[in-house]
């Protein structure tokens, strides 16, 4: 059975559309299982109807022309109750639904099982048989569940196909076709898909030798050499868009294309008789491979890299010059696996919008789009992307959705939201210098999280009061070995002269996880429960005792710096980071630098440490919960992983709960606590984070006026009273929508951004 459901996934992935698609469906599963009927029913999203779209035994002219209410039938039963229903003799059960039409009154036996695709039912799949004595066995069930199974998503590509086309399962004109990913870089988008292909393709480069070497070598050199001045010229067009920081992405393919890098060993390969693009071939092929068995989503992500350089070049190989794409005004750039290099393509203007169906909010291309302000959206599963190109589209960056082939009402939707974020930014510009305080003078501070130097100045021009999260990682991301202990002071000096005297929380290296580096690769089964954070460092103290020493020689003069260790999960990781740190501040002070010695304070991310705060907080000045982390970690969710991302909720009563509790206890041993991450940048999420007694909240810049706005216009009280009712409910649906209640009749609506659920509703009330 194995090998005929291998062959039967192949036969269909090939298929041209939806209806060849199953039509081999039922002609295969109606030979494999020897039964006289197979059929197919899907749902279409338009009626929510179950309509007979193919069938082997049945009369074919039924076909597209019989559909059940979404209850009908025994169809409907299977779809209702989402698992198989084997029956000896269909006719006798109450549900069964007699369509003269299909000729189905001689057949008795009836196995049907669901089509479910990440929890949607698309379809049903039914098998008959004419002798009432036969039963569809265990096996035979169990097989026909596999097919529907291993069938699903391809189902759902070919229908999403059709659907992008303009068109629905019963023919009619379709609009609002949406697909849901992770948010890459925040914000919406309305505009014409380009899709961008790869430039070669190296897996059909076959395998020949070469009598020519010098020439060969000659080749191959010319394109290092074109695709080289290809990255510097796109480089130069993106430079007035991006500091120093974020231009150092493209030197890491500059650096890829030296010769003591990839193309040292291209040019080995050569000299050893294999043509030019065979070579070429073997190198970034054992490179793939070599980065896409890590477990790691940032190491994954120089894989991306590694293929569009090798593309690159093999298609200046191939071709000589590249071809130009036509992008209109308005371009959302769509691609299976977007990179840096493809967004300059772009010419200066005219980019509003990523698609990538590949990647995460962690990849060169999320940072890059976030440093430009592109709305993003990454990790989109089961996209057709060849039928994105011309169509227009709506990128929505805040939930990590897209809509193709958008109605006149949804994109008004849309361009509304899109012209009241300009008005609404525009009009709190006057709170830039105002302070973040309640009516009845409760006071929090509202600091930033930044990484990138254009994070500082938009967090200065947006009224930050300091850096509650400076991220020390993004500068030995951009390299391609670890930063001097120069260097690291350089940048740390940027950071803390930009906001002095206020406060610059630096958090000490945090790799591991979804974060890592190319020259210091981590090899784990389960990262996020491995080798990170305070674990590497101290493990390597030679790497942390440079580090701390950069940072308290970047504050001379200053002393406006704060030392914050990061994944803290006991105490005696603390003792031990506090010994190391005291000896360099000591060493530090006898080379003459004259230094005070900085706050530290420790990160509570693991749940283990929400148990420990009282113990944590006598050794050290302060505590900063990273919620992401945290509830990453309560829930037991990648939450950049699509496919569970929906699990993933800051509003989780055992997240807020925990929130609670960390407050609580800091506050008991007179110790400030703060938070940075997501739920501090969300205005409701705030509102309840400063009623739990959260000294200071910090956040993307783009939040901070928003967050402003609401705290300033009410009073702890009436934050404290809508704590209270949230924690005595269950769900964190209800108590999002509770939390957004309260802020609607607060007379904040405007600054609830769109929920899938309102644009879906927008998209059904013009279909309907």
């Amino acid at each position: 059975m194995l090998s005929i459901l291998r062959s039967l996934v192949q036969e269909v992935n090939s298929a041209r559309d939806l209806q060849e698609a199953l039509d081999i469906i039922v002609s295969r599963v109606q030979k494999a299982m020897g039964t006289e009927v197979c059929s197919v029913y899907l749902l279409d999203p338009a009626t929510n109807r179950y309509i007979l779209m193919a069938t082997e035994g049945l009369y074919r002219k039924a076909v597209g022309q019989v559909s059940l209410a979404y209850s009908e039938g025994l169809v409907g039963l299977v779809g209702a109750r989402e698992e198989p229903i084997n029956l000896e003799d269909a006719p006798s059960h109450p549900r069964y639904r007699y369509f003269p039409e299909t000729g189905e009154e001689r057949f008795r036996s009836f196995l049907g099982v669901p089509i479910i695709h990440h929890r949607r039912v698309l379809g049903v799949l039914v098998v008959q048989q004419r002798e009432s004595s036969r039963c569809f066995d265990e096996g035979e069930e169990a097989f026909l569940v596999t097919v529907s199974a291993q069938l699903a998503g391809v189902i759902a590509h070919s229908e999403a196909t059709g659907a992008i086309s303009g068109l629905s399962l019963t023919g009619e004109e379709a609009h609002d076709v949406s697909f849901s990913g992770v948010p890459g870089a925040p914000g919406v988008a309305i505009g014409s898909g380009v899709v961008v292909y790869p430039s070669a393709d190296l897996d059909v480069v076959p395998e020949k030798p070469t009598d020519d070497i010098d020439q060969e070598l000659e080749l191959f050199r010319a394109s290092v050499k074109a695709v080289r001045e290809d990255i510097e010229r796109v480089a130069k067009r993106l430079a007035s868009q991006l500091r120093p920081e974020e231009q150092a992405l493209f030197d890491v393919y500059l650096r890829m294309l030296g010769d003591d890098a990839m193309p040292g060993e291209v040019a080995n390969k050569i000299r050893e008789g294999i043509w030019a693009q065979g070579a070429l071939k073997q190198v970034v092929q054992q490179y793939i491979r070599h980065f896409e068995m890590m477990d790691d989503h940032y190491l994954q992500e120089r894989a991306v890299d590694i293929r569009d350089l090798g593309r690159r070049l093999l298609s200046h190989l191939q071709e000589g010059e590249q071809k130009h794409l036509n992008y209109p005004e308005r371009t959302v750039l769509v691609s299976e696996e977007l990179t840096p290099a493809m967004l300059g393509e772009v010419p200066k203007g005219q980019l509003v919008g990523l698609v990538s169906v590949k990647g995460s909010s962690n990849s060169h291309v999320a940072i890059l789009a976030r440093a430009m302000g592109v709305p993003t959206v990454m990790g989109l599963v089961d996209i057709p992307v060849n039928q994105l190109d011309g169509k227009d589209l709506i990128v929505d960056g805040f939930e990590g959705q897209i809509f193709a082939s958008p109605s006149a009402d949804l994109r008004s939707y849309y361009q509304a939201i899109c012209e009241e974020e300009d008005e609404l930014i525009r009009g709190l510009e006057v709170l830039k210098d105002k302070p973040c305080e309640t009516t009845d003078h409760h006071r929090v501070s509202l600091l930033v999280n930044t990484g990138l130097m254009t994070d500082v100045v938009r967090s200065l021009s947006h009224g930050a009061e300091g850096i509650g999260l400076y991220r020390t990682e993004v500068p030995f991301m951009v390299k391609d070995q670890f930063p001097s202990e120069q260097e690291q002071r350089e940048y740390y000096r940027e950071q803390l002269e930009a906001f002095a005297p206020s406060p610059v929380t630096m958090r000490t290296l945090d790799i591991g996880g979804d974060k890592a580096l190319t020259y210091f690769p981590i090899h784990e089964e389960n990262p996020f429960l491995g080798w990170r954070g305070i674990r590497v460092t101290l493990d390597h103290p030679e790497i942390f005792l440079v580090q701390v020493r950069a940072m308290l020689k970047a504050s001379e003069g200053l002393n406006n710096l704060q030392i914050m260790l990061p994944m803290i999960s006991n105490i005696s990781e603390v003792e031990e980071s506090l010994h190391l740190i005291y000896r360099v501040y000591h060493e530090v002070r006898e080379e003459g630098y004259d230094i005070h010695m900085p706050k530290v304070g420790v990160m509570v991310e693991i749940p283990a440490a929400v148990y420990q705060i009282r113990e944590l907080a006598d050794r050290v000045d302060f505590l900063s919960v990273g919620s992401n982390d945290l509830t990453q970690y309560l829930l037991a969710v990648d939450r950049n992983n699509p496919r569970v991302a929906q699990l993933y909720h800051s509003y989780h009563p055992a997240v807020l709960q925990a929130l609670v509790r960390i407050a609580q206890d800091a506050h008991s041993v007179g110790k400030p606590v703060g938070i940075c991450g997501e739920l501090a940048g969300d205005p409701g999420g705030a509102l309840l984070l400063m009623a739990m007694g959260y000294d200071s909240l910090s956040m993307n810049a783009a939040s901070l006026p928003k967050v402003k706005s609401v705290i300033r216009s009410i009073s702890r009280e009436w934050a404290v009273q809508l704590l209270e009712d949230v924690l005595l409910l269950d769900s964190p649906h209800v108590i999002k929508s509770c939390v957004d209640l309260a802020l609607r009749n607060a007379g904040f609506g405007r600054y609830l951004r769109p929920g899938k659920s309102s644009a879906m509703a927008v998209s059904e009330a013009a279909v309907s």
